[in-house]
């Protein structure tokens, strides 16, 4: 398993590099659109929803997507931040109250807010992709290569020290000695960034991001909680079955959903002020 889970990453990583680096700017919308879609699908599975309701909420998000892509397009910058702004609030709001709170008290919501819900998850986190390629490919990788560093450390710390349970009623394989894992492995990854790029410390942007790196591990822990306690409520091990050795795509991108948005929320305040 761990093999085929290997490969399929390495499969993602090139794909996803040759369409950062080789798409244009509309292309590279049209891939983010399409990763959106899929998300949506795999969350109308795991929300329950029939199909005239998955197809509706399919079909939303698609129009969500759709609807900022041409806003985008056609809008200055200073008009962006306007839209991108609240946005970006309001998956904040979702991330640091909202989902530490339904996962304390276990909520099983109805049907209208985890439409909602899915909504605030996936569009946000398709525009913060979009919003951090348009202003630099690698501050986009550099962000995602910090998550993927906690999500990697995560998995070897808690298979080899694992004995506490960070959330057992939640995720029972999850542990705090993984936590420590992501933690020291997440600062291994800025002191080799750091000391190859020593300029970065210079660079607004990205100083502030580097200074809070163990804030994004708890927001990657948040978002990859809150799918494993949905994939509980909906009696499912994994999102879907597209990618072989990982699950669906939500299983991927779950610690995304809670840190690209706030980490585009947090550029984009910092290019205003």
């Amino acid at each position: 398993m761990l093999k085929l889970r290997v490969m399929t990453a390495v499969v993602l990583l090139v794909l996803f590099l040759v369409a950062l680096f080789a798409l244009p700017e509309f292309g590279w919308i049209a891939f983010v659109i399409v990763v959106v879609a899929q998300g949506a699908a795999e969350w109308a599975r795991l929300a329950r929803f029939d199909g005239g309701k998955a197809r509706l909420f399919w079909g939303l998000t698609l129009l969500m997507m759709l609807g900022l892509a041409w806003f985008d397009l056609t809008s200055t910058p200073a008009q962006q931040a306007v839209l991108h702004l609240p946005i970006y609030a309001v998956s904040a709001l979702l991330w640091l109250i909202v989902v530490p709170t339904w996962l304390m008290t276990g909520w099983r919501a109805p049907a209208l807010v985890m439409a909602f819900t899915g909504w605030v998850v996936l569009v946000p986190t398709g525009l913060a992709i979009m919003d951090l390629r348009a202003i630099d490919p690698w501050l986009l990788i550099f962000v995602m290569a910090l998550v993927a560093a906690a999500d990697i450390s995560a998995y070897f710390a808690g298979r080899r020290f694992g004995k506490h349970k960070l959330a057992p009623s939640i995720s029972p394989g999850k542990t705090w000695e993984g936590v420590a894992g992501a933690m020291a492995g997440v600062t291994v990854y800025i002191v080799a960034v750091w000391s190859l790029h020593p300029t970065l410390g210079q660079h607004g942007i990205l100083s502030i991001l580097l200074l809070a790196a163990w804030w994004w591990v708890g927001l990657a822990v948040i978002g990859d909680l809150f799918e494993s306690a949905i994939k509980r409520q909906a009696g499912v091990k994994d999102s879907g079955t597209l990618l072989p050795g990982h699950g669906g795509l939500l299983d991927r991108i779950d610690a995304l959903t809670s840190t690209l948005p706030l980490a585009a929320l947090v550029i984009l305040l910092q290019q205003l002020s």
